[in-house]
């Protein structure tokens, strides 16, 4: 299991522009990195929006925001264009990071038990370090809960 203190580990994924991007890039930049389940459902789309109406706030405190989900590239263009979200999602089909970061876990939905995306958010100093970590989070007002916890 991940924990504060832990270090990123070095993944590479596909950005929603199609480029690779590489956790190791992010040396030297803080970052909040989220995990959501999927796009363009209503809770995503609520963390995604309430990302994005905080953004310019957390990009003042150094930070820059990296979504993740096992959602295609494509549909990670069309999600940021629907909602001129500014930030960028990674795009994980295959797991390597969703799973690297303890976040793929079983989920029960009406006595029904199947594996998925835990909404997750991770605060990652310069030195790619995990200095503070916040799972089962609620979508609505995400962005500005995470403002509030950096400011404080």
């Amino acid at each position: 299991m991940i924990k504060v203190g832990d270090y990123l580990p070095d993944i590479q994924l596909l950005d929603d522009a199609g480029n690779k991007v590489s956790t190791s890039d992010w040396k030297g930049k803080k970052t909040i990195l989220y995990f959501y389940p999927k796009d363009n459902t209503p809770g995503c789309t609520n963390q995604a929006v309430s990302f994005e109406n905080s953004r310019k706030d957390l990009e003042r405190e150094g930070y820059q925001i990296i979504g993740v989900s096992k959602d295609s590239v494509a549909s990670h263009q069309r999600f940021k264009d629907k909602y001129m979200l500014k930030f960028t999602l990674l795009s994980d089909p295959e797991l390597e990071l969703i799973k690297a970061m303890d976040v793929w876990v079983e989920k029960k939905n009406f006595g029904k038990s199947y594996f998925g995306v835990e909404r997750s958010t991770f605060l990652i100093d310069e030195d790619l370090k995990v200095i503070k970590i916040l799972r089962k989070v609620k979508p609505a007002g995400h962005g500005e809960e995470i403002l509030k916890e950096i400011r404080s």
